[in-house]
């Protein structure tokens, strides 16, 4: 049977870590790591994921600031707020919740973030950084994925990796990571031929393409390990729903590893983005800190 790796379990260990790096952080130099969150508009989604980030990281310690513009507000208005934010030196970290409204230019306004302050990874320096191996700040759901991987992995070293989905939120930078440890890695998408067999291949498999139920069981080589990082809603004919990954879960029991869903890749994201606030402080405190600015 696979070993399930608990995401709920490890996410709680980087909280701690987080928390007892922030009251060192405190006593020791007299700064307290602020997270700063925008939201555009009333998005039900967005602000539940707006308020459990603003608990979180009150509750490890952090400053949290949140400011909420109305749905209609004008780009300018939000590159304005932003510009004031990278200036703000309580502000550690800058978090806009996506998706914003359709007359807002995302690209535009990440753009605008103080890669210092990107806690969400997704700058193009720290992007960047990311792809040379130079130390940016990484985003949160691929670093997760990773500090799950550690957990059941020791040495990546040769290890073919196959991650299916090419976004520049999850696949592209999972795959910039896997690289880095020295996996062989293919990045599969939506044009990929022979998808099945090219999984049966691998040692890891991340799966990141929001496609319930896409990869069976026959796709998946004994002794693999698997990290699920699909979140679909599916409704069942009485109506009832339920949250499931992108593979199909019962037929996996093969897996040397697995991530469920929910409670695998999920509660790392927020943890991670903590873990880069947190360093983002440290990185903009500089040498009194060990790290530099």
């Amino acid at each position: 049977m696979a070993e399930l790796i608990d995401g709920k379990a490890i996410a709680a260990r980087i909280e701690t870590d987080v928390a007892e790096g922030v009251g060192r952080l405190a006593r020791e130099q007299g700064y307290v790591p602020g997270l700063a969150v925008v939201l555009v508009g009333e998005d039900p989604a967005s602000l539940v994921y707006v308020g459990r980030k603003s608990r979180k990281t009150r509750a490890l310690g952090m400053r949290s600031i949140e400011h909420r513009l109305a749905a209609d507000a004008s780009e300018r208005e939000l590159l304005g707020l932003i510009g004031r934010l990278n200036r703000d030196p309580v502000v550690h970290g800058i978090l806009v919740q996506l998706p914003l409204p359709a007359h807002i230019d995302s690209a535009r306004v990440l753009d605008a973030i103080d890669p210092r302050k990107d806690v969400d990874g997704f700058h193009p320096v720290n992007v960047g950084r990311l792809s040379t191996g130079t130390g940016g700040l990484v985003p949160c759901t691929p670093l997760g994925c990773m500090r799950l991987l550690d957990t059941v992995i020791t040495d990546y070293r040769g290890l073919k990796a196959v991650v299916i989905g090419k976004s520049n939120i999850v696949g592209k930078p999972v795959a910039m990571l896997l690289l880095e440890r020295e996996c062989t890695v293919t990045v599969c998408h939506i044009f990929t031929r022979d998808l099945p067999e090219i999984v049966r291949g691998a040692d890891i498999v991340v799966v990141a393409a929001g496609h319930p139920a896409l990869v069976r069981g026959d796709w998946v080589k004994a002794g693999a390990v698997v990290v699920d990082v699909g979140i679909n809603r599916i409704t069942a004919v009485d109506g009832s729903s339920r949250l499931v990954g992108d593979t199909v879960f019962d037929e996996l029991g093969h897996a040397a590893a697995i991530t469920p869903v929910p409670g695998g890749v999920g509660p790392m994201t927020i943890a991670c983005l903590l873990s880069n606030t947190l360093e983002a402080a440290r990185r903009a405190i500089g040498p009194a800190t060990g790290h530099v600015r």
